[in-house]
């Protein structure tokens, strides 16, 4: 499918094509936030904020992003971030992002909303994957480790951010949820955007595939999946008890404050998420660019983060401020909801191209050689 005459040339312009394509209710799901969505648009000023400082006098002729992750090589410090719902914005979606990153030779991270089954991603795809864990019911949660273990997944990254549902006002005012509710103005809206309604109706509604489940009222556990009725009673006792059920490397998402990454440590994790997801949640909220420095200075062990990124500078900020890695949400959302997987390869290639001009020019040959004196925050 043709883009468009001008081929995009940064992460903003497919988020303007995605906003053309997807009907008003669907791109609000995709770039919305909580409440004011202060914490949304912080995310970006935190990042911003940060300056980078370059040296000179330095050959920077030839440039690596490769970098070294849980014992893996990287073709750079880069993951796909678990997303929800990914077949809204363009069929088959999770198996687009699953299959860019493999060409790219990045993790993964498929969520448990998706709309792909952990068995079908891991049957069409050869790179890494990683789940991310969202805990509804134990007994479910349980389930869908064990299928994660058997299908190959290397990663389990637990969610914590989500005890509730963030009050996502965007999604109230256009009564977004699943199932659909096609009023009339929902169906105006689709007739506006001919090329969604086509797909969705070739491809029908998506489904949240994991939990289709003779164990599981699908109706019952899809709906409080989508309204993140998540076991908000899960404590430090359950995240030990998760731990002894997955032999692997153990993620902990949506921590902010360095105490608890310490503790999530403690608890045998093997590293931390620094994220406020994306703004959806909490509103108001830090930045976790702004808790990165003291995070990294209060455990040894891997720390990655998200929320906000959307330029080869912001990751660059990131890795010399000692994140190890970025995970990358609606920035790749935007370039899947408006050319699928040829959108997001070449999303990754515009993000890629951009980290390797700030090496350039920043005097770093190397993106294992950043460190915090590249930076003023």
């Amino acid at each position: 499918m043709a883009l468009s005459s001008r081929k995009p040339i940064n992460i903003e312009d497919y988020r303007q094509l995605a906003n053309k394509r997807l009907p008003r209710m669907v791109f609000d799901y995709l770039d919305g936030g909580a409440d004011n969505e202060v914490s949304l648009r912080h995310n970006r000023t935190a990042l911003d904020s940060i300056r980078l400082r370059p040296k000179r006098l330095i050959d920077v002729s030839k440039r690596r992003m490769d970098t070294e992750l849980f014992g893996k090589r990287l073709a750079a410090p880069l993951a796909i971030a678990p997303t929800g719902l990914n077949g809204i914005f363009w069929p088959k979606g999770d198996l687009a992002l699953a299959r860019a990153a493999a060409k790219f030779n990045i993790p993964f991270i498929l969520s448990s909303a998706s709309n792909a089954s952990i068995e079908e991603v891991a049957s069409c795809c050869n790179g890494d994957k990683w789940f991310q864990l969202y805990v509804i019911h134990r007994r479910l949660a349980k389930q869908l480790v064990e299928r994660a273990l058997n299908a190959g997944y290397s990663t389990l990254v637990l969610t914590t951010d989500v005890a509730v549902n963030g009050l996502r006002e965007r999604d109230l005012r256009n009564g977004f949820g699943l199932p659909l509710r096609y009023t009339p103005r929902v169906v105006l809206d689709g007739c506006l955007h001919p090329r969604w309604s086509l797909n969705l109706l070739r491809q029908g509604v998506p489904q949240l595939a994991n939990f289709k489940s003779a164990d599981a009222q699908d109706t019952e556990v899809q709906a409080a999946l989508l309204a993140r009725q998540m076991d908000a009673s899960f404590d430090w006792e359950a995240l030990e008890q998760l731990r002894e059920l997955w032999p692997h490397t153990l993620l902990i998402k949506g921590i902010i404050d360095p105490t608890d990454a310490a503790r999530c440590i403690e608890s045998g994790a093997d590293g931390v998420v620094l994220s406020n997801h994306g703004g959806r949640q909490l509103d108001s909220c830090q930045s976790p660019i702004e808790t990165l420095q003291q995070t990294i200075s209060t455990i040894n062990e891997p720390v990655l983060i998200d929320s906000g990124f959307r330029r080869g500078t912001d990751i660059v900020k990131a890795i010399a401020m000692g994140a190890q890695g970025v995970l990358l949400g609606r920035a790749l959302l935007y370039a899947l909801a408006a050319d699928g997987q040829s959108g997001v390869e070449h999303a990754l290639e515009l993000i890629i191209s951009e980290i390797d001009r700030t090496l350039a020019n920043l005097g770093c040959p190397s993106i294992d050689e950043l460190n915090s004196s590249f930076v003023q925050s």
